[in-house]
C-alpha cells in the first residue's frame, strides 16, 4: 500500500473550470485575440487559393471562411477547431460546378448541410471515424495530386484541364509555352513556403503563407512580370446570392449531396480528433460539431459560399498561437469579413500565380510521408496505392469507395485467415501441430495439407490458439483424430484461445476474446460464492489440457536435478503464491512455508534443515523472507493469544515470533516507516517480523559463511494482498519494487 500523494493541478487548458467574466476577459485579451490574428493572416490566402481552385467565385472562398469560423466557432463542439473552406472538397466542388453550375453548387451545398445536421442529431458522428484511415490519409493525398497537377498549369501560365490524365499529358506541352512572369511568382511562393520552416522562430511567428503570397504580390507591381491577377466582382455583399433548385439529374444531385456532406463530415471530425491530442481542455463533443459544421453549410450555401470544414491547418495554428477558447475561431472569422469589405481591393493585386504556388504547397504536403511508412508497416500500402490512383485517375467517391472495398477486403483476409503448421519434434516419435488463428472451412485446404504430413501411427500434440472454430473445421479435426487413433496413434489437444473443441459441436460458431487461458489458470483462484466441485481434479484437468505442453520441455531438463536460485521462506497462507509474485517458474524457488514465516533460532530443525541443504548442497544465490498483509499468525501475536494459548501446538509457534512482538514495541524503524504509509498495526508488525528474520538469518553460521565465500544476498518481502504489490523490507525501512508503472515511494 503506497502513500497517497494529491495528484499535480491539471495544466491550464481551454474552457477549464468556472471563471469570472473578468477573467475571461482577461483570458481573451491574452490569448485568443493574438491567436486569432495569427490564423486570420493564415487562412486569408488558403481561402482565396481554394476559391480559384475550384472554379468558383473568388469571394465565395471569403464567404465560406466567414461562416465557418463564426458559425461552427459558436455553436460548434470542438472548442479550438478552426472551419472555413478545405483543400479536401476542392475537387469535388470543381467536379459540381462543371456539371451543374456554380448556383446549383451552391443548393447542393445546403442539402449537404441539412444532411450533416441530421447527422449530428441522429448521433452517428462516431460512426465516421469508423472508416480506414489509410484511405482517408489516402483520399487526402489523392486530392493533393489532383491539386498539384490543375495548378501545374495555372503556375505556367495556362489553364487546367478537366482530368488528372490530361493534366499529366499536356504537361509538356505546357512546359514549352510556359509564362515566365507567372513562373517566376509562383517559384517565389513556392520557396518561401518550403524554407519558412528554416527561419528563426522569431520571425516565423509571421505564417508563412501570407509572407509568400505578400512578397510574390509586392515582386509582381514592381517587376515587368504581366502577371494575370483575381478579379473580384463588385464587394463581397455583391457576391451574395440564392442557390438555385436544379431542373433535373437528380440522382446526380443527390449522390453528389451524399459525397460532400461525408467527406465534410468525416474531414471535419477526423480534424477535431487531430485538434483534441494538442491541448487538455475539454474534448471534442462529435454530434454537436456536426451540428454546427451542418449549420455553417446551410448559410454558407444559401448565401453563396464554399463548403464549410473543419481545418487541421487553421486549428493546428490556433492552438500553437496560444487560443483558449471559442472566441478565437469567431474572431478570425470577423478579420475575414472587415478585410473583405474594406480591403477588397488588394486581394484584387494578388497574382494567380502566387496562389497557385500556395496551392502546389499544400497539395503536395497533402501527402505525407508518415502516413505511406505507416502503410507500408502495418501492410496496407496497396490500399493506400489503389485508392490514390482511383481519386486521380477515377474521381474522389469512386477512389473512395474502391479504397474502402479493398481495405474490408484486406481486413477479412487478415481475420479469417490460419497459421498451421506440422512439424515433428526432434528426438522424439511425438508431432507437433499448431493452428492459430480463426479455424473456417475456408482454412480446410490448408487443415488438410499439413495434417496429411503427420505419419498415421504419430503421437501427436495439437496446440490450438485459435479463437472461432467452425463446424466444418471441428469435423476435419474429428476425422483425423479418429483416423489416427485408428491406426495406433493418439492425440493431445492443447487449447490455448477461446474456442474449443467440446463447444464446436453444441451451438452455433461465436467469435472467442482471447481470456479462455486466463480464465483456465486464474479460475481456481476465483471465487463467486458458489459451491466448487472438486477444484483439485478440475484444475488438474484444465493444467493438462491448457499449458502442461509449455512447461513440459523445462521439466524435462529438471528431471534428474534442481538448480534453484533462492531459497525463499513464506507464510503458509494460501493467499501466498511464490512463484507468481516473483514472476518465476518451476526450478527457480527451493521454498519453504510455514506459520508466520520464522526462522526460529532453536527448538525448530525443519527450517534449520531446508536453509543448510539449499546453501551448503543446492547453492542457491539468494535467500529471501516474505510476509504478507492481514496475516492471522501477526494478529494472534498482536492480540497476546500465544500467552494464553501456553504450550499447545500454536501457542509453542508463536513463542518464536515473540521477538519481533517486543521490536514492534519498542518502536522499530519498519514500523513507523509502515505506519506513515498507511500501513495498520498488525500489517507493521508482520513487516517488523520480516526484519527481525532477517536479522536473525544475518547470524545463522551457514548464512554468514555463504554471504562471505559466495556473495550469497539476504532480503526481504511483504506481500500486500489489497494491491498485489510487493514491498522491499530491509533491516531499518520499505521501498518499493520498481516496476513499468511505479507508484509513490513509500516514506
Amino acid at each position: 500500500m503506497a502513500v497517497e500523494i494529491d495528484p499535480a493541478p491539471p495544466v491550464p487548458g481551454p474552457g477549464t473550470g468556472t471563471r469570472s467574466l473578468t477573467d475571461r476577459l482577461n483570458s481573451i485579451a491574452r490569448h485568443d485575440f493574438p491567436a486569432s490574428i495569427v490564423v486570420f493572416l493564415v487562412a486569408l490566402p488558403l481561402s482565396l487559393g481554394i476559391a480559384v481552385a475550384s472554379g468558383a467565385p473568388v469571394a465565395a472562398g471569403l464567404i465560406a471562411a466567414v461562416i465557418g469560423g463564426i458559425v461552427v466557432g459558436l455553436i460548434g463542439g470542438s472548442t479550438l477547431q478552426v472551419s472555413g473552406p478545405a483543400a479536401g472538397l476542392t475537387v469535388v466542388v470543381a467536379e459540381s460546378i462543371s456539371q451543374f453550375g456554380w448556383r446549383t453548387t451552391c443548393f447542393i451545398v445546403v442539402a449537404a448541410g441539412v444532411l450533416q445536421i441530421l447527422f449530428g442529431l441522429s448521433r452517428i458522428a462516431r460512426a465516421a471515424l469508423a472508416v480506414a484511415p489509410v484511405v482517408v490519409h489516402a483520399m487526402l493525398a489523392g486530392i493533393g495530386v489532383t491539386i498539384a497537377l490543375q495548378q501545374m498549369h495555372v503556375l505556367l501560365g495556362g489553364s487546367s484541364h478537366s482530368s488528372a490524365w490530361n493534366n499529366i499529358i499536356e504537361l509538356p506541352g505546357q512546359l514549352l509555352d510556359l509564362h515566365g512572369g507567372g513562373v517566376f511568382v509562383g517559384g517565389v511562393v513556392i520557396a518561401i513556403m518550403l524554407g519558412w520552416r528554416y527561419v528563426p522562430a522569431q520571425i516565423r511567428v509571421v505564417p508563412g503563407p501570407l509572407v509568400a503570397v505578400v512578397a510574390a504580390t509586392v515582386l509582381s507591381l514592381l517587376l515587368p512580370t504581366g502577371a494575370e491577377r483575381i478579379v473580384l466582382d463588385g464587394s463581397l455583399f455583391d457576391a451574395i446570392g440564392l442557390p438555385e433548385i436544379p431542373d433535373g439529374g437528380w440522382s446526380a444531385v443527390a449522390l453528389m449531396v451524399l459525397t460532400i456532406a461525408l467527406i465534410a463530415s468525416v474531414e471535419s471530425l477526423l480534424s477535431a480528433v487531430a485538434v483534441d491530442k494538442m491541448h487538455n481542455g475539454p474534448r471534442t463533443n462529435f454530434d454537436r460539431e456536426l451540428v454546427g459544421q451542418g449549420s455553417a453549410n446551410v448559410l454558407s450555401g444559401l448565401v453563396g459560399g464554399l463548403p464549410v470544414t473543419g481545418v487541421i491547418v487553421r486549428s493546428a495554428t490556433n492552438v500553437q498561437a496560444g487560443a483558449r477558447s471559442r472566441t478565437s475561431a469567431v474572431l478570425h472569422g470577423v478579420w475575414i469579413l472587415l478585410f473583405s469589405v474594406a480591403l477588397a481591393g488588394l486581394v484584387q493585386q494578388i497574382p494567380l500565380a502566387a496562389l497557385a504556388g500556395l496551392l502546389i504547397v499544400i497539395g503536395i504536403q497533402l501527402v505525407k510521408l508518415a502516413h505511406i511508412r505507416l502503410a507500408r508497416r502495418t501492410g496496407d500500402l496497396m490500399v493506400y496505392a489503389v485508392t490514390i490512383g482511383g481519386v486521380v485517375f477515377l474521381n474522389l467517391l469512386e477512389g473512395v469507395v474502391i479504397g474502402l472495398v479493398l481495405a474490408f477486403a484486406l481486413l477479412l483476409w487478415r481475420v479469417v485467415r490460419v497459421a498451421i503448421v506440422a512439424r515433428p519434434i526432434p528426438a522424439s516419435r511425438r508431432w507437433l501441430v499448431t493452428i492459430d488463428g480463426s479455424c473456417t472451412f475456408l482454412a480446410l485446404p490448408k487443415l488438410s495439407g499439413e495434417l496429411a504430413k503427420v505419419p498415421v501411427d504419430a503421437d501427436v500434440t495439437v496446440e490450438m490458439t485459435v479463437d472461432f472454430l467452425d463446424h466444418a473445421a471441428f469435423e476435419a479435426l474429428s476425422e483425423w483424430v479418429r483416423q489416427q487413433e485408428n491406426h495406433g496413434g493418439s492425440v493431445e489437444f492443447v487449447e490455448i484461445g477461446s474456442a474449443r473443441m467440446a463447444d464446436a459441436s453444441s451451438g452455433p460458431p461465436a467469435r472467442g476474446f482471447g481470456r479462455a487461458m486466463f480464465d483456465e489458470v486464474l479460475g481456481p483462484w476465483q471465487r463467486d460464492g458458489r459451491e466448487r466441485r472438486d477444484p483439485i481434479t478440475a484444475g488438474v484437468a484444465a493444467y493438462h489440457r491448457s499449458h502442461a505442453h509449455v512447461v513440459r520441455p523445462h521439466l524435462d531438463e529438471l528431471r534428474d536435478h534442481q538448480d534453484p536460485d533462492s531459497f525463499f521462506l513464506t507464510c503458509a497462507d494460501s493467499r501466498v503464491v511464490p512463484n507468481v509474485i516473483t514472476n518465476s517458474g518451476p526450478g527457480d524457488l527451493f521454498t519453504v512455508r510455514n506459520v508466520g514465516n520464522l526462522v526460529p533460532e532453536q527448538g525448530d530443525v525443519s527450517v534449520e534443515a531446508a536453509l543448510t541443504f539449499a546453501l551448503e548442497k543446492l547453492n542457491v544465490r539468494s535467500v529471501v523472507v516474505c510476509g504478507h498483509s492481514s496475516c492471522g499468525a501477526m494478529a494472534a501475536l498482536h492480540r497476546g493469544d500465544h500467552e494464553q494459548m501456553g504450550q499447545t501446538g500454536i501457542g509453542t509457534w508463536l513463542a518464536h515470533a515473540q521477538p519481533s512482538l517486543d521490536r514492534f514495541h519498542l518502536g522499530h524503524p519498519v514500523a513507523r516507516a509502515a505506519a506513515a504509509a498507511g500501513f495498520g498495526e498488525v500489517d507493521q508488525l508482520g513487516m517488523v517480523n520480516v526484519a527481525v528474520q532477517l536479522e536473525t538469518l544475518h547470524r545463522h553460521p551457514s548464512v554468514r559463511a555463504a554471504i562471505a565465500e559466495r556473495g550469497v544476498t539476504v532480503s526481504g518481502l511483504f506481500f500486500d494482498i489489497a494491491t498485489a504489490r510487493v514491498i522491499e523490507v530491509t533491516v531499518d525501512g520499505l521501498a518499493h519494487i520498481a516496476d513499468e508503472h511505479p507508484t509513490p515511494e513509500l516514506v
